[in-house]
Formats: structure tokens, C-alpha cells, sequence
């Protein structure tokens, strides 16, 4: 009698993991296909005619290897100084005693509070004022505010037992020495999992670079993909071609990195609820 939930619930699973991956898929097999065939109306699962004339349209008539080179550095840039400066301030809050650690730490709490939207205007109006203005440190700057990952860390190093800080106290370790060669190291698991999700989630921003970087040389990878639409016009398998080029790396990485891009969602789920 247990077998029947079982396969019920696995039923239901295989059902709503097709229907996840069937725009997935769909998509795909648009890019393989020509044009002429693409409107064709009814349903077609796969192409009459095989073509990757998509591809080679998208990558010899855009900036799109510009636009991959924007995005990694981008997206580089904001997880190497998301995750030192989110590190050095969750140890700051976990282990030092100074004035000001609790509201600093309430303020850090409420930014939850402030959709990062609300924000554009400030962002756009500081970013024109110090002249970053279609620059890799204009789209850098504002998607460094990530309060989840100080409070990760917070939760993590609190959970160290204080005789590891006392025993390196005593052999005369500072501060820095405690933070990067005692907590980090011991936290060296959790580091990779945010640095991954961090990294993927300033791949995929768009609405601020979008804002920000206007010309074709500024561009990231997702906004990049938008102008072949203006480019071109309404063709399918040239649209949907870019943002398969677009999303391949994140896919590539979550599939390579799965484990620990599982372990970061959790981690941030598990704060935010």
C-alpha cells in the first residue's frame, strides 16, 4: 500500500519537471531550425530541417564575445568583493566586541526590507555623478549590497567554538591571521557555495545593467541579447539562439558546481525564511 503514494508522488514529479523543461527544450530546437519553419503554424517537436544558422548568424553579425567578456568581469568582480568584504564583515560582527555591532548588525537585518528596485533611481543618479555611466564599475558597484551573505557568514562563524579563537590568541595570531587562517579555512564549503550563486546571479542581472550600460562596448551578455531583437527584428531562431548563447555558462556551471549551488540556496532560504 506504500508503493501507491510513492509512485503517485513520483508521477507528479516527472509531470512538473516536464513541464519545467519543455520551454527549455522548446527554445533549443527553435534555434535548430530555419526561419521559413519556425512560423510555419501547428507543432513541429523537431526540426524538418536541421541548421545551426541561428548560431552563426548571432555570433558573426553581434559583439556578443564583447558581451561575455562583460559579463565575466562583471560578474567577477562582484563575487571576489561580495564574498571578501561579506566574509570580513561577518567575522567582524561574529567576533569583535566595538561600539555600534548591534545596530550595524540590525541594519544589515532590515535591508531585507528594501527591494534593491527601490534603489535604481539612487543608484543611476550616484552612478552619473562619479561618471560610471556605461563602465564595468558602474554595473559593479551597486550589485555589491548582498546582506544574505555577511548573515550566512555571521551564523557560521558564530558556530565555531571559541576555544579554536582562544588557542590561536594565545600563540599570538591578530585578528586578520584568526580570520583568514582559522574561520575562513573552516569555512571553506560555504565560501564556494556563495561565491558560485553570487557569481550566477550577477551573470543573469539585467534590469540594472540594462539601465546603466546603454552602449554596444558596455553591454553584459543579457543585455546584449536584447539587441538582436532590435537588430533583426522579429526572428525567432536568432533571438532564442542568443539567449541560449547567453545562458549557456550558468547552465554549465550549475551543472559542474550542482552540489554546491544546491547548498547555497538552501543556506539563503533557510535565512530568508
Amino acid at each position: 500500500m506504500r508503493r501507491l503514494p510513492d509512485l503517485l508522488l513520483t508521477l507528479l514529479a516527472v509531470i512538473a519537471a516536464a513541464l519545467w523543461a519543455f520551454p527549455l527544450y522548446w527554445a533549443v530546437v527553435t534555434t535548430l531550425k530555419p526561419e521559413y519553419e519556425v512560423v510555419q503554424p501547428g507543432i513541429a517537436l523537431l526540426p524538418k530541417t536541421w541548421t545551426i544558422g541561428a548560431y552563426v548568424y548571432v555570433l558573426g553579425h553581434t559583439n556578443i564575445a564583447r558581451w561575455y567578456l562583460n559579463s565575466f568581469a562583471t560578474a567577477l568582480a562582484v563575487t571576489v568583493l561580495v564574498v571578501g568584504m561579506s566574509a570580513c564583515c561577518g567575522y567582524a560582527i561574529s567576533q569583535l566586541r566595538f561600539p555600534g555591532r548591534g545596530v550595524l548588525y540590525g541594519l544589515i537585518l532590515a535591508s531585507f526590507m528594501v527591494p534593491l528596485q527601490a534603489l535604481i533611481v539612487t543608484h543611476f543618479v550616484l552612478m552619473n555623478d562619479f561618471g560610471l555611466i556605461n563602465s564595468w564599475g558602474g554595473v559593479v558597484l551597486p550589485q555589491l549590497i548582498v546582506p544574505v551573505v555577511v548573515i550566512v557568514y555571521k551564523q557560521f562563524f558564530d558556530q565555531i567554538p571559541r576555544e579554536f579563537r582562544e588557542a590561536a590568541l594565545v600563540d599570538g595570531a591578530g585578528e586578520f591571521r584568526l580570520f583568514a587562517q582559522v574561520f575562513l579555512p573552516m569555512n571553506w564549503g560555504v565560501t564556494t557555495a556563495l561565491a558560485i550563486i553570487t557569481f550566477i546571479g550577477a551573470w543573469n542581472a539585467f534590469l540594472w545593467p540594462f539601465l546603466v550600460a546603454s552602449t554596444d562596448q558596455a553591454m553584459t551578455v543579457t543585455v546584449g541579447i536584447v539587441q538582436v531583437h532590435d537588430s533583426f527584428g522579429v526572428q525567432y531562431a536568432r533571438n532564442l539562439a542568443g539567449a541560449v548563447l547567453a545562458a549557456l555558462p550558468v547552465a554549465v556551471a550549475y551543472l559542474v558546481f550542482q552540489r554546491r549551488v544546491t547548498e547555497a540556496v538552501m543556506l539563503s532560504a533557510g535565512i530568508k525564511g
